[in-house]
């Protein structure tokens, strides 16, 4: 058995944020780890559970449901995710995860390396929708992605206003990919997933549970350089995520909300304690993650190629899905265009080699979106 099919099975039967078993794999190696939780005796929960996993069985499962097993040493492995080992516990949580369960055509350590964590309350009102939204959309027209854990309420909307714009979202999970929570969600899933990233350190079959929920709450919170709290009560677990956000010396930002409200109630008491910093909207944000705290123009670096794309053609490009391949037809449909202007678009597209036509004619991503010369 090799390293990553030992920290596969043992994240499927070890609880996330379990310390001392990350520790353990730390110091002697998930292959080491996982012999040793085998060996143990027979009444023991965890070896019980462990002698019920079939490797093999495993990897078929999450290749069948279309996810990715990542862990540390791959390229796409969040390096701000080595910031949980070694830290304080939180509820008795801690540790860098054994390994990550992906999907979606997004690349989760570019996705994740400039990003804002968005979180807040399930029982949101109307005032916090509209407010997550908004910044979704802002920052991610700003080239941020937005970390969230894709319950109802404020991250719903904050992964909304994300897939308005123009940087992909990431949603993280507290349970198995292959059958998503909250069941209602699926189809925003569906369309986080074609462009951006579904994440959880849950195997698929797996359920959400209190715990489980709190340990999502530490990776959202280390995903992003920054974490905006929008709306909470005063037992919300969105206050989880600040707490872990503050332990990681991550920035933590809060939305003001009206005063008699009682989801103002945890934003307007880390800012008045000073564990938060008040925001009113996107450039608050990006100039608090700044350097030195000043937002600056994207240098020439930072320059997308999609950025020279006119509007017909960037339209286009963002209906085709991050994996497998469309009709041009479907294109035209999705895009809210002609067929004519499709295929005209289409074919300037994959002169740029934005597009690829695949033998039955239908369009789909190259392996590398290209940088166009300026």
């Amino acid at each position: 058995m090799d390293e990553r099919l030992a920290r596969m099975s043992l994240a499927a039967v070890v609880e996330p944020g379990h310390p001392a078993v990350a520790e353990a794999v730390a110091a002697y190696g998930a292959e080491a780890v996982w012999a040793s939780v085998r060996e143990q005796p027979a009444d023991v929960p965890l070896a019980v559970r462990a002698r019920r996993v079939v490797p093999e069985e495993l990897v078929a499962r999450t290749r069948a449901a279309g996810l990715r097993f990542v862990v540390p040493d791959d390229e796409e492995w969040p390096a701000a995710l080595a910031d949980l080992a070694g830290g304080e516990p939180v509820n008795e949580l801690s540790g860098e995860p054994l390994g990550l369960w992906v999907g979606g055509g997004g690349h989760l350590g570019e996705l994740c390396s400039s990003s804002v964590a968005i979180v807040g309350s399930r029982a949101s009102t109307a005032y916090g929708d509209t407010v997550a939204a908004d910044l979704g959309a802002e920052l991610s027209e700003g080239g941020r992605s937005i970390v969230s854990g894709g319950a109802y309420g404020i991250d719903a909307a904050a992964h909304r206003g994300c897939l308005a714009g123009r940087t992909p979202t990431v949603a993280v999970l507290a349970g198995g990919l292959d059958q998503p929570y909250p069941a209602g969600h699926r189809p925003l899933f569906e369309r986080i997933a074609e462009r951006g990233a579904i994440v959880s350190e849950l195997a698929p079959g797996e359920h959400p549970t209190r715990v489980r929920f709190l340990a999502r709450n530490r990776l959202i919170a280390a995903l992003a350089p920054g974490t905006v709290l929008v709306e909470a009560a005063a037992r919300s677990g969105a206050r989880n995520t600040v707490t872990w956000a503050n332990a990681l010396a991550r920035v933590v930002m809060a939305v003001p909300g009206p005063v008699g409200s009682a989801t103002s109630f945890t934003p307007h008491r880390l800012i008045r304690e000073a564990e938060a910093v008040l925001v009113t909207g996107a450039t608050d944000v990006l100039e608090l993650l700044s350097p030195l705290g000043r937002a600056s123009p994207r240098t020439p670096g930072e320059h997308r190629a999609t950025d020279d794309l006119d509007g017909v053609e960037l339209r286009v490009f963002e209906a085709v899905p991050g994996r497998g391949a469309l009709p041009a037809g479907e294109v035209a449909l999705r895009a809210g265009i002609t067929l004519p202007r499709c295929l005209a678009a289409l074919d300037r597209l994959a002169e740029e080699g934005f597009l690829a036509q695949d033998l039955h004619g239908q369009w789909h991503l190259p392996h590398r979106t290209p940088h166009r010369a300026r």
